[in-house]
């Protein structure tokens, strides 16, 4: 009943921008947490950025000064600009949002399906 997508990866060069968005839709009742998780073959996820309701985002150190990450509360939607890239940052990138879905419910964790980012050098 929640769905979240993904869009906006793709290949660019070493040194160029990419934009991800992720769109949260069904029966959402409020959302704390959004963030965006990277993974390569081989290795564990790990997390890119996130953003707490009302918080200040956090950052891998190895994104800090060339991503950022925003949220459009109303539309439910993260975004994350990713500047100066770099080919180490390629990877499936993973959207989630920790959310209830009504007054009464559990935080629960959900996930997109993913978006490729490949950075050519």
């Amino acid at each position: 009943q929640v769905q979240l997508v993904e869009s906006g990866g793709g290949l660019v060069q070493a040194g160029g921008s990419l934009t991800l968005s992720c769109a949260a839709s069904g029966t959402i009742f409020s959302i704390n947490t959004m963030g965006w998780y990277r993974q390569v073959p081989g290795k564990p996820r790990e997390l890119v950025a996130v953003s707490e309701s009302g918080g200040t985002p956090n950052y891998a150190d190895s994104v800090k000064g060339r991503f950022t990450i925003s949220r459009d509360v109303a539309r439910n939607t993260v975004y994350l600009q990713m500047n100066t890239l770099e080919p180490e940052d390629t990877g499936v990138y993973y959207c989630n949002a920790d959310l209830m879905q009504s007054r009464r419910a559990l935080w629960r964790t959900y996930w997109g399906q993913g978006t490729q980012v490949t950075v050519s050098s």
